[in-house]
Order: C-alpha cells, then sequence, then structure tokens
C-alpha cells in the first residue's frame, strides 16, 4: 500500500511511501499559492491509496489575509484529493506529535531529529539552503503516523 502525507502551507511539505520506498519533497508553489498542477502530478504518478493531512487553523498574530491564503490552499489540498477519489486522514498535530514524537519535547528541532534517525536517506536540506527544512521533517513524521495507523509497510523507530 502506497501513502502520502502533506504539511500544508507555503512552507510545508510532501512525504510518500511508494513501493517501499520513502521521499519527500517541499510543497510545490506557484506563486505564494500551492502548485495544485504539481502537486496532482505527484499524487498520480505514486498512486497513493490513503493521505494523512495535518489537520491545520489559524495561528494567532497571523493576518486576515494570510489566514484566508493558507485556508484556500488547505482546502485545495483537500478538494484536489477528493477529486482524485484518494482517502484522506486529517490528524492533528497534537495527534501525530503524541505517536511519533513521543519522550521528546515535541518541537520542530525533535522532529528534525526524529526525521534524521527514522529516514537516513532523506534529505532535509533543500538546494541552497543551510537548515533542515522543518516542512518536510513534519510531512514525514505524518507519514511515519500513517504508517503506524494504518499498519502500512516497516515501522520506523
Amino acid at each position: 500500500m502506497n501513502i502520502i502525507a502533506f504539511d500544508p502551507g507555503q512552507k510545508g511539505g510532501i512525504a510518500i511511501h511508494h513501493q517501499g520506498i520513502t521521499t519527500a519533497h517541499p510543497m510545490p508553489l506557484a506563486g505564494k499559492v500551492l502548485d495544485l498542477p504539481s502537486i496532482a502530478t505527484l499524487i498520480r504518478s505514486h498512486s497513493p491509496s490513503i493521505a494523512v493531512i495535518e489537520k491545520v487553523g489559524s495561528m494567532p498574530g497571523q493576518g486576515v489575509a494570510s489566514t484566508f491564503t493558507f485556508g484556500c490552499g488547505y482546502g485545495q489540498l483537500q478538494g484536489l484529493l477528493a477529486g482524485l477519489g484518494i482517502a484522506f486522514e486529517l490528524v492533528t498535530p497534537q495527534a501525530w506529535k503524541k505517536l511519533v514524537l513521543a519522550g521528546t519535547p515535541k518541537d520542530k528541532d525533535a522532529a528534525i531529529a526524529y526525521c534524521r534517525r527514522a529516514f537516513p536517506d532523506v534529505p532535509l536540506v533543500m538546494p541552497r539552503c543551510r537548515t533542515p527544512h522543518d516542512g518536510i521533517a513534519d510531512s514525514l513524521c505524518l507519514l511515519q503516523y500513517g504508517l503506524r495507523q494504518f499498519d502500512i509497510g516497516k515501522n520506523h523507530l
């Protein structure tokens, strides 16, 4: 069974478990919005049976326009999956962190450290960057949540 996981938003990521191989990508963008055609191509090329999306909401201090843009992208991602006939589960950050990051501070650094151990072959640092991409790390953690919840393939650390 193949699975795909999304940390939505402009700085998010997409993680994929396809035929026993795990890969991850930064969220494709077209300017400041999600690049839905690229995301659709990525989804179709990996034929996932199910998707996991981080269940998100507005954040304190976030402006009205940015909240609206983020919410539109979040809904578009769900609509894209529904249109492609792919079931998805919305998972709160608290739920995936409780399962995947048990015994850690459950912050961005813990997610990055976990991914370096569990997915050592998946790069977290993108070209022309110096720091790990926390959106990719979160998408990998969401993927691990899905792998465990749906008992798919090898469970990592």
